[in-house]
């Protein structure tokens, strides 16, 4: 088994924690709104509403009769266990490509909750432009794999290169 103190599997403790406010996040969402009801944040443009998401990202699949939900689970759980072995290979000097993945995981899990016990993610975040344009409602969870996932691109394409272009040693 791998050191958790030595190794890149110290960043689960952000996964974790990801975990906990997307989880909590939801549950004071679900406690203190009526489905479909804007509470304005930043009036015509940030709002709090709870929608509930059968499908993935932008709603994919939503109407697709049930088979999804485990359809999503088992993607879900595959991309974890890849992301649990990908952490787990990387060296400690990287910062960038285990925050990104730790991120990544955190919200991954978070949704994996709440399809495996809910049927469905919960989402509560809503962006608008007045009452004129909306993009789709999501949470805590979409916010960290939408993070992590814009980190781990900037890592790749700046992260771990000298100016001569060559990655170094660890050690």
């Amino acid at each position: 088994m791998p050191d958790l103190r030595n190794g890149s599997l110290r960043w689960l403790v952000l996964t974790a924690l990801v975990i906990a406010l997307d989880l909590l996040s939801k549950w004071f969402a679900e406690a203190s709104l009526q489905m479909y009801q804007q509470v304005p944040v930043i009036d015509g443009l940030f709002s709090f509403t709870l929608a509930y998401n059968p499908g993935a990202a932008f709603s994919f699949l939503a109407d697709a009769g049930g088979w999804q939900r485990w359809f999503f689970v088992a993607i879900a759980v595959g991309v974890s266990g890849m992301l649990i072995v990908w952490l787990a290979r990387l060296p400690r000097h990287k910062v960038m490509e285990p925050l990104a993945l730790a991120l990544i995981l955190g919200g991954a899990l978070g949704n994996l909750y709440d399809r495996i016990v809910h049927g469905h993610v919960v989402d509560f975040i809503l962006v608008h432009w007045q009452q004129s344009w909306f993009f789709p409602a999501f949470n805590i969870a979409d916010s960290a794999i939408t993070v992590g996932a814009a980190l781990l691109i900037l890592d790749m394409f700046f992260g771990g290169k000298n100016k001569a272009g060559v990655e170094p040693k660890a050690g």
